[in-house]
């Protein structure tokens, strides 16, 4: 966000939901599928409510919405950042809690350098026990008075690694991590412990599904979902006519006709719109990876891109493999491929577990919510019943993820093209 605005690139502001995102309260958990921008909406608020950069504020805010009528909370606090993607998943359990602390103790190491002129003691980093580093910062930021804010990205990232691999070792470890004293799950009874009482004032965790959150159970039961809200339904992702103000300053400045950005418009319309997420709105909203992908090509060669698929956005065979064995997986993606049929579920699922999804009875929706949460479907309406329609989003996903999992699911030899 940072290096957004202070070298004047295009921000698309959503710092307007900043007062929203603070009324719905300290322990919030928001779910988007992958690279959908979630990594630029935590650097937005580490930067709105970091106490060291108050000096900045208008450097920073003082273009876009917040700027214009700031909350009391602007920086408050100690910003923490966690990003669960860096955290390695390779190992027997005992490995991956050491791959988790050498994670955790190198940010809070970063952090205590970072805030040396504020904090009035030294943190002491504990080598073998990185919850004990995180005590030793709770203790040295509360003595200060100011709160800590603890933002964690892709907190399911490396469980999701283990959850969907292909053998049970695999499926052991997860549970290793996630159950009893599990190191993930200590980690968040940590966080629950410290929330108001120890002064951690604030969390935001942003993830792909809620299967981790759920196996943690007791764990962090204390977070607030706003992901089906329809107030967020936009935090992340392009709005059309966003999209439509920069073809048609490309356009301009590659002196071309409105008639060749209103062109680009209805090719992006078709290839990558298509997401909603909230059944209370009909607003739909654009991947920003593949929209970036597209107005890059665009800006920079005034010709669309040759491929419409940008392969950042590919999920790994093994995920998919994952999804396709589910029960009732490979039912709901024939039901979405084809045109006769619909996919209905009665409402998504918006906790469960790896146990509901594997064990459930074949008339549950956890294998279409997971699905859904993954950004292979999207919510489509309502059916005359009052069932939920998920479809697929738009065409680069119907290609990416759905014929590949059709395929995965058909016996060889058979026509891919059923």
């Amino acid at each position: 966000f940072e290096s957004l605005i202070t070298r004047q690139f295009h921000y698309v502001d959503r710092t307007d939901h900043i007062p929203l995102l603070e009324k719905a309260g300290d322990q919030l958990l928001f779910l988007r599928p992958r690279r959908f921008g979630k990594s630029l909406l935590l650097s937005m608020l580490e930067n709105y409510y970091d106490l060291k950069k108050a000096d900045r504020f208008d450097e920073l805010f003082g273009g876009v919405a917040i700027g214009q009528t700031p909350t009391a909370e602007r920086n408050r606090y100690f910003v923490l950042k966690w990003d669960f993607s860096e955290v390695s998943a390779q190992g027997d359990k005992e490995e991956i809690q050491q791959n988790l602390y050498r994670y955790l103790n190198a940010r809070i190491s970063s952090f205590s350098y970072y805030y040396r002129d504020v904090l009035s003691v030294s943190l002491q980093i504990d080598p073998q026990d990185a919850l004990a580093s995180f005590q030793s910062l709770l203790n040295a930021t509360q003595q200060t008075g100011h709160p800590l804010y603890l933002l964690i990205d892709e907190y399911d990232n490396f469980a999701n690694e283990l959850m969907m691999g292909h053998r049970s070792a695999e499926e052991s470890r997860y549970q290793a991590i996630l159950t009893g004293e599990g190191v993930l799950k200590a980690l968040f009874k940590t966080i629950k412990a410290a929330a108001g009482t120890r002064g951690l004032g604030r969390v935001f965790i942003t993830g792909v599904s809620p299967v981790v959150m759920s196996d943690l159970t007791s764990g962090y039961n204390v977070a607030r979902n706003i992901y089906l809200k329809p107030q967020f339904n936009e935090l992340c992702g392009f709005r059309e006519e966003e999209i439509a103000a920069m073809t048609t300053e490309i356009a301009r400045e590659c002196d071309l006709p409105q008639a060749r950005a209103d062109e680009a418009m209805e090719t992006m319309r078709t290839f990558y719109n298509g997401y909603c997420f909230s059944r209370e709105t009909e607003r739909r909203v654009y991947n920003p990876t593949l929209a970036l992908y597209f107005l890059e090509e665009f800006h920079d060669s005034c010709r669309y891109p040759s491929r419409m698929l940008d392969s950042n956005l590919a999920m790994d065979r093994g995920k998919l493999h994952y999804i396709s064995r589910l029960p009732e997986g490979g039912r709901l993606i024939f039901d979405a491929l084809s045109e006769e049929t619909q996919a209905t579920v009665p409402e998504l699922a918006d906790r469960f577990g790896v146990e509901d999804m594997l064990y459930a009875p074949k008339d549950t929706n956890f294998a279409a919510s997971l699905l859904y949460y993954f950004g292979v479907l999207t919510q489509g309406g309502m059916t005359p019943f009052g069932r939920l329609i998920l479809r697929i989003p738009n065409l680069v996903i119907r290609k990416l993820y759905a014929e590949t999992i059709r395929e995965m699911l058909l016996p060889e030899g058979k026509d891919g093209d059923m």
